[in-house]
């Protein structure tokens, strides 16, 4: 299977990277505030924007913005002088990251909220903490900690920003269900696709994937939901299906309302 195309495209933007065979590629404290310190020597050098960090033992994830098509040429610097200092200090030598990184682009504001709460319950899925914000090495746990300065490339955060929105530490607090996962996962693995205006994503499946098995009324509303939630407009499912705009919007909200779905607006 080829590899997901590089995207270099400015804006926001979800990382991972881990350690080679999962090795633990953060020993200390110590090398988890390094390892900060060179991620904002970076973003000074290509004008980037922290919005979200997490560092586990064995893998990091950061979600930033950039504002230019710099993003393979920000990474190089940050895994390449981390691997540096590490060997350096541990007396290492070889590969210290398991390869390239991982990165989604992201395209939408809801989304872009799934990933918050997907970085900051990284530690409780991992039996690090209990409750997110507790972990020390989050963005959100140095914002709700008076004594403890936020890192200079985070300072323009998103996350930092919303934070005092009634409801925002809430949403952030709220287990992303198996259903959610899914949804995630379904995204990452969407293959991009360049156009003249940027990137969108393609859909995982044809209209006709979607409904030529819905035998019942039960199993094309199903079907409806799922294809909303690929990413087809209402107007496309109305037009395909032969229904009116409005019956395919009072199918959602009923699904909605009866908890079925979580992008079904």
């Amino acid at each position: 299977m080829g590899r997901r195309p590089r995207i270099d495209l400015a804006g926001f933007h979800h990382i991972i990277n881990r350690g080679i065979k999962r090795n633990n590629v953060y020993k200390s404290d110590e090398d988890k505030k390094k390892f900060l310190e060179i991620v904002c020597k970076a973003c000074k050098i290509y004008k980037v924007n922290i919005h979200d960090y997490c560092l586990m033992d064995n893998h990091y994830h950061l979600l930033i913005e950039t504002i230019s098509e710099n993003l393979s040429l920000f990474m190089r610097q940050i895994n390449g002088n981390y691997a540096k200092y590490f060997n350096k200090k541990y007396k290492c030598s070889g590969y210290l990251w398991q390869g390239r990184y991982s990165s989604w682009y992201i395209n939408d504001e809801e989304y872009l909220y799934d990933l918050f709460r997907y970085i900051e319950q990284n530690p409780i899925k991992a039996k690090k903490s209990k409750r997110v914000g507790e972990y020390p090495f989050t963005l959100l746990a140095t914002i709700l900690t008076t004594n403890q300065e936020i890192i200079e490339c985070a300072k323009h955060s998103k996350l930092k920003s919303e934070i005092e929105y009634e409801g925002i530490q809430e949403h952030l607090e709220m287990r992303l269900s198996k259903k959610e996962l899914k949804e995630l996962e379904i995204r990452q693995n969407k293959k991009p696709i360049q156009t003249e205006y940027g990137y969108k994503y393609e859909k995982t499946k044809t209209l006709q994937e979607y409904f030529n098995k819905s035998k019942t009324k039960q199993q094309r509303n199903n079907a409806i939901i799922n294809a909303v939630e690929d990413g087809y407009k209402q107007t496309e499912i109305a037009k395909y299906l032969e229904l009116s705009n409005s019956a395919i919007s009072k199918i959602i909200l009923e699904s909605y309302k009866s908890g079925n779905s979580i992008h079904g607006t």
